[in-house]
């Protein structure tokens, strides 16, 4: 989940930076805004991708739910926001929610039979999991009309569709506006959904959120005090006073250099409990605009990776009230 700032949709819609729903395969940096772009599924050829800022869901409402973040944390707040503009639907039974921008999974927009491409409807189990977000943010009486709206959701036998109709009756199609759209029915994860809401009811605390977490990131709001270069997430950007930790899937020699090659170091990777193999450089003492270069000389098959990579030492400006995550 990527955090994206200084993109169309927050300007368009009055918020200061947001989640997005997955970054861009190609991105480096997990908390600065991409350009990429990502493949939707269930989509024409000619519409099957879209920029990665234009794709917002509730997805980042779980950070709250499991205490990685607090409910009036200013990213969630903005994030909350921009899904309530673009996925919120209103329906008879009360307000639904869109997985994401673009959804293709659904029929089409006449009623007719999803066939591998058609256009994704609202779901009830998202009902629930914003019934979650509202307990963490103290709003019971919320949480109470969202459960009814997710009962309201059912058929005549109880049962809770995957998908609930948002366009006009389609008498033809046997589509109610409100009603299952031809999708899973009874959907059991939005069941447990509808469940696992009587248990923080009766508590008035959210059942999933772990006490030794919401005592670690937000009670004590604890910052990490280095930053992780993975093949999967090559950060070019390393805050100051952070220790640059490569972590790898072999054993290896990390040679690197603060001078551009100037001079040169060399450490070997030790194996984490984890079964990965990392090293950290100390680059603390870096001044600003400095960079990492670093490649590798794996242990196992005696070859250099013939690659340079490179980490910029740079001042992050925060808001005082920013995740940690932002820091």
């Amino acid at each position: 989940m990527e955090l994206c700032q200084e993109h169309p949709l927050e300007h368009h819609h009055g918020v200061d930076g947001y989640y997005v729903r997955i970054a861009a395969p190609d991105a480096l940096d997990v908390a600065t805004a991409s350009d990429g772009t990502i493949i939707i599924k269930n989509r024409d050829a000619d519409h099957s991708t879209l920029a990665e800022w234009e794709v917002s869901g509730p997805d980042a409402l779980a950070l709250v739910r499991f205490g990685l973040r607090d409910a009036d944390d200013p990213r969630i707040v903005s994030t909350v926001k921009l899904i309530d503009k673009t996925l919120r639907v209103k329906l008879p039974q009360g307000p639904l929610w869109y997985r994401y921008n673009g959804d293709g999974y659904g029929e089409h927009e006449d009623g007719s039979l999803f066939d591998g491409t058609g256009i994704g409807r609202a779901w009830p189990l998202l009902a629930g999991e914003r019934a979650h977000f509202e307990l963490a943010a103290g709003r019971k009486s919320e949480v109470e009309r969202l459960r009814k709206t997710l009962e309201a959701s059912t058929n005549e036998s109880g049962l809770m569709p995957e998908q609930i109709g948002d366009w006009p009756d389609l008498p033809e199609h046997e589509l109610v506006c409100g009603k299952s759209a031809g999708s899973a029915m009874p959907l059991v994860w939005a069941h447990s959904e509808h469940i696992k809401l009587f248990r923080p009811l009766a508590d008035g605390a959210v059942f999933d959120m772990t006490p030794q977490i919401v005592e670690r990131y937000i009670r004590n709001r604890t910052i990490s005090p280095l930053r992780i270069w993975r093949y999967g997430n090559r950060i070019t950007k390393l805050p100051e006073r952070k220790l640059l930790r490569i972590e790898v899937l072999g054993s290896a020699v990390v040679h690197w250099s603060a001078d551009g090659w100037a001079t040169t170091q060399d450490a070997n990777t030790v194996q984490s409990k984890f079964g990965t193999h990392f090293v950290d450089l100390p680059v603390k003492q870096l001044w600003q605009g400095q960079s990492v270069q670093f490649t590798f000389s794996w242990h196992a098959s005696g070859r250099w990776e013939n690659v340079d990579f490179k980490s910029t030492l740079c001042r992050v400006m925060v808001d005082p009230r920013a995740s940690d995550a932002d820091r």
